[in-house]
């Protein structure tokens, strides 16, 4: 698009719950590194799982976002109010033959070992209540991270043929993200670590739909033991509660990008200056996991 910065970001919570320290990372990171690039930085709501959706949370995750010092630019968008959008994406794909109708339960798929094995791939099921699943094409289990480097996924995960609408007929994550992305001109993805094997998948989608995939970078996830990262159903607090200075000092240092001590009790608007000037991707720490108890 003629004019549009060269860069990109995003960030993407889910408005079932407040902000928490794990996100506010996710966040903190997406932003310095757009915001080092001098591009642009914008937040959309992924609050396309409507069962899971909390009234009003969308407008706490903004101000939380403002009273950290994190401005987006541009509007938020928001995926409930782009259905036909998704709609059309899933019938362009339909019509291509890159969608069959599944009736497989997840107790049948756990009986698969956990991975869906294409049972019903040929079996041209139309009668509902189906999910339907994308056929995998094109899919390699090797990509580089901006941040953990060459990567390689495991091949049945990477080429599972999986679910982009619900049988409950609502769309799948995995298909309004690329989507998102697409429409936003995302040039670089910056997110937590828990979506790093999930890459290959999202960048197979977004060559079958003819664009080029952003680039990946994933941070760190904060845990309060191995396996268990800090979230909204692990109940972890909110962190609006919270000195906001004092939690983005954590921030940064969990990000390997220590506030020099001068800045420990600065407003935050000055400790994000500071680290948006000395912003280093290199010195995130390439780490799957961890700890983080201070504010769980």
């Amino acid at each position: 698009m003629a004019g549009s910065p060269a860069y990109i970001g995003r960030f993407a919570p889910s408005p079932s719950g407040p902000l928490h320290f794990g996100s506010l990372i996710a966040a903190v990171g997406s932003y310095l590194q757009a915001k080092s690039q001098h591009g642009k930085w914008l937040v959309r709501m992924e609050d396309i799982d409507t069962p899971r959706m909390v009234a009003g949370i969308d407008s706490d995750i903004l101000r939380t976002l403002e009273q950290f010092g994190l401005h987006w630019d541009d509007s938020v968008l928001y995926q409930s109010q782009r259905l036909e959008r998704y709609q059309h994406i899933f019938h362009q794909l339909q019509q291509q033959q890159l969608v069959y109708g599944c009736q497989c339960s997840r107790k049948q798929i756990s009986e698969m070992g956990g991975l869906y094995d294409g049972h019903c791939a040929h079996l041209g099921l139309t009668q509902p209540p189906l999910a339907w699943r994308l056929r995998s094409q094109g899919v390699s289990c090797n990509f580089t991270d901006l941040i953990f480097g060459p990567q390689q996924i495991d091949a049945p995960l990477a080429e599972e043929d999986y679910i982009i609408k619900r049988r409950d007929g609502l769309f799948a994550y995995q298909l309004v993200v690329v989507v998102d992305d697409i429409d936003q001109g995302i040039t670089e993805v910056i997110r937590g670590a828990d979506l790093l094997q999930m890459t290959p998948r999202q960048q197979a989608l977004c060559h079958l739909l003819r664009q080029q995939p952003p680039r990946y970078g994933h941070l760190p996830l904060a845990v309060v033991k191995p396996g268990f990262k800090l979230s909204k159903q692990n109940h972890a607090a909110a962190i609006s509660q919270w000195p906001a200075n004092q939690v983005m000092a954590k921030v940064l240092a969990f990000l390997g990008q220590p506030l020099p001590a001068q800045l420990q009790q600065a407003p935050v608007a000055e400790q994000l200056r500071w680290a948006c000037a000395h912003w280093q991707l290199g010195a995130i720490p390439r780490q799957l996991e961890m700890p983080s108890t201070e504010f769980s």
